[in-house]
């Protein structure tokens, strides 16, 4: 075959035919069990709140509405610090050590929390889930990528996001019957699994191949593809892919190949927390509890817990076959829709009486809201966070995951991946606690506005700036970006030249 030929034109149809994929699932099962303790973490205050902050709660330990914000917010905190420890760590020793390092602050945060006698051992101990969950969000995406091959990618590539929120429908699920203290102990087991299974998982062929490991690349790539693959013509294309990058420097930064993708990466995972799901998870029961639900907020958790689950797994079917944009843009428009809802429902629902305005941890007390208001009125703010919810999981939530670790260059895709991680908690963080004073202060009305906003911007900035990966393997999106219009990868004098 000429050598001219595209890649992509060439049908590989008896290696893919021989491809296993068995050995591959289960290292792909072994790392988001990360992302499972990822998703637990980060709702764990939704259900604990309302028990610190009821007036049973120990003397020690029971809080204010400021120390509610904060533990509410630092785990997002901590989360931008473990995308920062991320950034260093998936290049100094690889993405598999990355992931099984988080289980440190991970089990040491769920043994402050489990066995808190003091504020300060919930706040840091919260702080140390964040890290944990900030250094997976990091490091298994782009494990997960490097490891898969592109018929399987999309659907793998959304197990992260399947598995975080799995998590927290566990919490949520547990905290009906659980005390407190008990999901954090509970909380701790998935990292300890994670780290005893990992141990038997390969590196990714990658980056061993970066590391001029050609055999235990190979021995790598064998046992992810079967026995009977013939590993030859993939590691060929990775080889080939890392050649014709080298090692960035801060110059080539200012290169399309690399600046493209690096920016399109970090204003998506920006865009994905100004949504405003990160609060609306954080706080879901004291919102329910101020939109008046017609049922107990904390079973409304519950069921959106599940809708969220089963969002997520639609994407993970429709993935690879109706393609990245598509779902995106589906997303994009059912959570306008729903947030348009929730604006015009909480512009016009009346505020408690009382000389202080309502707030969303401390006035609504995560209290008792029965009040015989109209039942269906009562329903709407639960169906419209149900197709937010929904929205956001199936487009929005895993495919931002799957693209950063699809479109960032293999050269810098360790730090970039971490810079990405970082720049999402750090969002979070600042909107988290912000959200409480803005409900104290306006009420509902005024996030729910500002996301509704940003949906607006979603749509725009996947009509115009995001690619289509679907069916693409990574030395292609690489090619893309080198070429600036196509996917095709030609060999002639080791660069990439457009078809």
């Amino acid at each position: 075959m000429d050598e001219e030929t595209p890649l992509l034109n060439r049908r590989k149809t008896s290696p893919e035919s021989q491809i296993s994929n068995s050995k591959l699932y289960l290292a792909v099962f072994s790392a988001v069990l990360g992302n499972f303790s990822f998703g637990y973490s980060m709702v764990y205050s939704s259900p604990v709140l309302p028990k610190l902050k009821s007036p049973d709660a120990d003397p020690r330990l029971r809080m204010d509405t400021e120390q509610a914000a904060w533990f509410g917010s630092i785990y997002t905190l901590g989360a931008a610090a473990g995308g920062l420890g991320a950034m260093l760590l998936n290049d100094m020793i690889g993405r598999k050590l990355s992931i099984m390092m988080s289980a440190v602050p991970s089990t040491i945060g769920y043994m402050l929390l489990g066995g808190a006698v003091d504020l300060w051992m919930l706040h840091v101990g919260r702080f140390l889930t964040g890290v944990a969950g900030g250094m997976t969000a990091a490091s298994i995406p782009v494990y997960i990528s490097e490891i898969s091959h592109k018929a399987v990618r999309g659907a793998l590539g959304s197990c992260p996001q399947i598995t975080a929120v799995f998590g927290a429908l566990s919490l949520y699920a547990l905290g009906l019957v659980v005390p407190w203290r008990w999901l954090a102990v509970a909380g701790g087991l998935p990292a300890v699994l994670m780290v005893v299974l990992m141990v038997f998982m390969p590196r990714s062929p990658r980056r061993l191949l970066s590391l001029g490991r050609e055999e235990q690349a190979e021995r790598a790539l064998r046992w992810l593809r079967g026995s009977h693959y013939d590993t030859h013509i993939e590691l060929s294309i990775i080889q080939h892919s890392i050649n014709t990058q080298g090692r960035v420097t801060w110059s080539q930064l200012a290169t399309p190949i690399y600046y493209r993708p690096i920016i399109i990466s970090v204003v998506m995972r920006f865009l994905q927390q100004m949504t405003g799901i990160t609060p609306i998870l954080v706080y879901l029961e004291p919102i329910f509890a101020q939109s008046k639900v017609s049922l107990e907020p904390r079973y409304d958790a519950a069921l959106v817990g599940v809708v969220r689950l089963f969002s997520v797994a639609v994407a993970a079917v429709l993935m690879d076959k109706v393609g990245r944009k598509a779902l995106l843009y589906t997303s994009s428009l059912l959570m306008f829709l729903s947030t348009l809802t929730l604006t015009m429902i909480s512009h016009t629902t009346a505020c408690p009486p009382g000389p202080a305005p309502p707030n969303v941890t401390e006035s609504l007390v995560y209290s008792s809201h029965n009040d015989g208001g109209n039942t269906t009125a009562g329903l709407i703010p639960v169906i419209s966070t149900m197709v937010f919810i929904f929205g956001y999981a199936m487009g929005w939530g895993p495919i931002t995951w799957l693209l950063m670790s699809e479109v960032l260059p293999l050269v810098a895709r360790g730090v970039a991946s971490g810079l990405c991680v970082t720049v999402s908690w750090l969002t979070a963080f600042m909107l988290t606690h912000a959200f409480t004073h803005l409900v104290d202060s306006y009420g509902l009305y005024v996030p729910y506005l500002c996301f509704m906003v940003v949906c607006v911007l979603c749509l725009l900035f996947n009509a115009l700036c995001i690619p289509e990966t679907r069916g693409r393997s990574l030395e292609e999106i690489e090619n893309y970006f080198r070429t600036g219009r196509t996917f095709t990868i030609t060999r002639s004098n080791s660069t990439a030249q457009s078809s």
